[in-house]
């Protein structure tokens, strides 16, 4: 189920909630739990309170889309979330392989439409794989061990993480670890070349993998997946935009 909540996109399915939301100008925050036995948990960690946006939010034939400034969230029918600047453009989307969600997406598509052959977007998804771009398993207590799956562009350039104790400035292609330790200071923010900078708003230990073919944020235990997005046309503006967020 799709509803908006003031300025907030809202999708339920099964046990998963999905909450996108203005969080700064051009800016946005995610967060999805699996947990069906609470609400929402609502800790603001590193970011601080939101100034107002004005969003514009579109539901229709089972997908939806936020808009806020120069970022929007489109969210498909099988709740894959994709991530455009104000042009259009692809910044960040999740990746998922599954075969039955995406013939669900195809068949929800085109409802009340005619169609002669699936959309070529919905290709790279048809597979056995059954890859999940946000994988939730659960640990006993009441915790998960979670993975947010990201497609990756290999030409695209990523800065940032913090300090680690490694020589390169361009880290696509690298693996952290997401803890702090003596000469090592995780700070999860990474500004991609692509004219987006992206958080892991995620107090748990855990690593990240920027690969060429999957970028991949791993937490050890959290009830949420959580992460601020926000996108710039220019370096300056995407950090202008963290700064004033956290």
């Amino acid at each position: 189920m799709l509803r908006r909540e003031n300025n907030r996109l809202i999708r339920e399915y099964d046990t998963e909630q999905i909450w996108i939301e203005p969080w700064g100008a051009n800016s946005l925050r995610v967060r999805v739990t699996k947990s069906s036995s609470m609400a929402m948990p609502e800790e603001e960690w590193a970011l601080l309170p939101p100034e107002p946006q004005a969003a514009f939010i579109t539901i229709q034939h089972g997908e939806a889309s936020l808009t806020n400034g120069k970022i929007t969230a489109q969210l498909t029918a099988t709740g894959k979330i994709v991530f455009l600047n104000q042009r259009g453009e692809v910044l960040l989307e999740e990746f998922h392989r599954n075969r039955r969600e995406a013939m669900e997406e195809f068949n929800s598509t085109i409802a009340g439409k005619s169609a002669e052959k699936k959309p070529d977007y919905l290709q790279a998804l048809v597979s056995a794989l059954d890859v999940d771009a946000r994988e939730f398993n659960p640990i006993l207590g009441g915790d998960y061990q979670l993975t947010a799956r990201f497609e990756s562009n290999p030409e695209e350039k990523l800065f940032g993480m913090g300090q680690y104790q490694q020589p390169y400035l361009n880290i696509k292609g690298c693996t952290f670890e997401l803890a702090h330790r003596n000469s090592q200071a995780s700070v999860p923010f990474m500004l991609s070349s692509l004219g987006y900078g992206f958080l892991w708003h995620n107090p748990a230990i855990g690593k990240v993998t920027f690969g060429k073919n999957v970028t991949e944020w791993h937490a050890q235990s959290t009830r949420i997946l959580d992460y601020w997005v926000t996108a710039g046309d220019t370096p300056a503006e995407i950090e202008e935009a963290y700064a004033r967020a956290t």
